[in-house]
């Protein structure tokens, strides 16, 4: 299996996960079978351009979005955020100024 299949599907499930869709119901809204996706989402199969285009549009994300695949879990960035800020008054102001920010 492919490492790109498998990341592809893993931001595919995310994305659909933090739109608050079932494989069930996306599968629908698309029009694939519900163990296609499903595959899709393991790194089984890679989507079709249609099915990505298809997807796009109902997750409402850019086609190029599917394929910024993060390289640490969120977990790993706070524990190496926390790292970087600790003991730093200046930085953690400057991070937290910054997060404020972008709200």
């Amino acid at each position: 299996m492919s490492d790109i299949k498998k990341l592809l599907g893993k931001k595919i499930k995310e994305i659909r996960k933090s739109k608050n869709f079932t494989q069930e119901k996306l599968s629908e809204l698309i029009n694939i079978e519900t163990p296609s996706l499903s595959n899709i989402e393991r790194g089984k199969y890679a989507p079709s351009i249609e099915t990505l285009q298809k997807l796009s549009s109902i997750l409402d994300v850019k086609m190029w979005e599917f394929y910024c695949f993060d390289v640490m879990s969120q977990a790993e960035m706070i524990k190496e955020i926390n790292f970087k800020i600790k003991n730093d008054e200046h930085l953690t102001k400057t991070v937290y100024n910054f997060l404020k920010a972008i709200e």
